[in-house]
């Protein structure tokens, strides 16, 4: 059997190096690195996009509200809820619905259904999310998204 040609190191010419120690290492606290750098951005997006979110469907919800109006002369009742605009309810004359294709619409980005009082304190009516803690005010992505 022929041997290897060997270089001035003693490693056989030919033979697969692999990695050392220190390199995996070296690449490991580079990708830690990375990890520490992108991880709150990207964590920061995704909750700014859930509050985004929730203050589309605050909008379609007034959209639905306004139409169901149009329909029937009033607002669904506080104790009725958003739930008018998926189903009629016995009271409701004139209803053509559904204002809404999914009842999906009506349970914010955080999985609590919207707040619906009429009238409102702010407006003939009031929808809101209290937002990722589920709490009354808030910074950030534990504030409220109203429709006022």
């Amino acid at each position: 059997m022929k041997s290897l040609a060997r270089t001035r190191r003693g490693s056989r010419i030919g033979a697969e190096d692999g990695f050392t120690l220190i390199e995996l290492l070296v690449v490991l606290g580079i990708i830690a690195l990375l990890m520490a750098l992108v991880a709150p951005q990207v964590i920061r997006y995704l909750s700014e996009a859930k509050s985004e979110t929730a203050a589309v469907q605050v909008k379609n919800l007034e959209s639905a509200l306004e139409l169901y109006y149009l329909d029937t002369g009033e607002y669904p009742a506080s104790e009725t809820g958003l739930h008018a605009l998926i189903e009629s309810p016995q009271a409701a004359k004139g209803w053509h619905g559904p204002y809404l294709k999914h009842d999906s619409g009506l349970v914010d980005p955080w999985g609590r259904p919207y707040v619906y009082r009429v009238p409102g304190n702010h407006d003939k009516y009031d929808i809101y999310s209290l937002g990722r803690d589920g709490a009354e005010g808030g910074d950030d992505e534990n504030r409220d998204v109203t429709s006022w």
